[in-house]
């Protein structure tokens, strides 16, 4: 597979940082997964649509990666080609109260670029660990912000008709956890606009530095995650549901309800995705049989 994709690639080859049989647990929070057949970091927007043309060409599967904090790869790995928009794909720039990013770039850099610049609005972003990319395919958000009210527009390409086109805020169609880019997944997002306001700049790094807090005090930092695991159910907390079911601390393998969080599912140390599936379905079937609440999982099944 990767002598044929090699000869469909239009790109020059320093564009590309190629990483053959890639431990996925290196590029997840949850630090489990199998090896991908073949990982790709692109380091231009070039290198970016000549990969999904080149896994097009020659029918390779094609999983497309940001910071992997939100996805669970199983144990058997990942077949085909891994493209991952991380550190290689993640410029930065600043002008007036407008952020441009690829979307390889950290959610905590760019709160960390808007708080250095004096610009309001990205604070809810400083302590989640995903990327730009991540965060316009499932609205990310925390405390009293969500993306879609930062994002002006998003450039993305779009394998099936091989173009690139640009999509507003409003053809964005943020909702709760996602946007349109979920049903669309020929469209690779690129980089995105943000507009932000101008504010203080101690004023910003105070609340950071407050919503830093919080999550320390009240999340289980200290294992390797994927987040809340499970969306919030109309009318209710997962958490709380999960707390309530006598759950916290169940177990299998390495994998775990947290003790600190009933809504994350953590790795307390070797777990494998089976582990963390075993407890995820567990968890859905006692909070299904004692309150009656479907719960669906936030993260992203790969």
């Amino acid at each position: 597979m990767i002598e044929a994709f090699k000869r469909e690639l239009d790109c020059p080859a320093e564009q590309l940082a190629w990483y053959p049989e890639e431990p996925m647990s290196r590029h997840t929070s949850f630090r489990v997964g199998g090896p991908a057949e073949l990982l790709l970091s692109p380091k231009s927007e070039q290198a970016v649509c000549s990969v999904v043309r080149a896994a097009n060409k020659i029918g390779a599967p094609l999983t497309v990666l940001g910071n992997g904090s939100n996805v669970l790869v199983k144990d058997e790995g990942l077949r085909g080609v891994v493209l991952c928009l991380g550190a290689d794909y993640s410029a930065i720039r600043t002008e007036g109260t407008r952020i441009e990013a690829q979307t390889g770039a950290l959610l905590s850099t760019l709160a960390t670029e808007a708080c250095r610049a004096g610009l309001t609005g990205l604070e809810f972003a400083g302590g989640i660990p995903g990327s730009l990319g991540g965060a316009l395919f499932m609205n990310a958000g925390a405390y009293d912000g969500q993306t879609a009210n930062v994002v002006v527009s998003a450039r993305y390409y779009d394998a099936q008709n091989d173009t690139i086109g640009v999509l507003s805020n409003q053809a964005l169609a943020f909702d709760y956890r996602t946007s349109i880019l979920k049903s669309h997944p020929e469209w690779i997002a690129l980089s995105a606009v943000m507009q932000l306001e101008q504010g203080d700049t101690e004023m910003i790094r105070a609340k950071m530095d407050l919503f830093a807090r919080r999550r320390r005090e009240k999340q289980p930092l200290n294992y390797p995650s994927a987040g809340s695991t499970f969306k919030r159910p109309a009318g209710y907390f997962a958490g709380k549901l999960i707390q309530d079911a006598g759950l916290m601390g169940y177990t299998v393998g390495g994998a775990q309800v947290s003790q600190k969080h009933a809504g994350f599912v953590v790795n307390t140390g070797g777990a494998t995705c089976a582990d963390v599936l075993a407890v995820i379905a567990h968890v859905q079937q006692e909070v299904l049989r004692q309150f009656g609440v479907e719960l669906e999982p936030e993260v992203r099944m790969l």
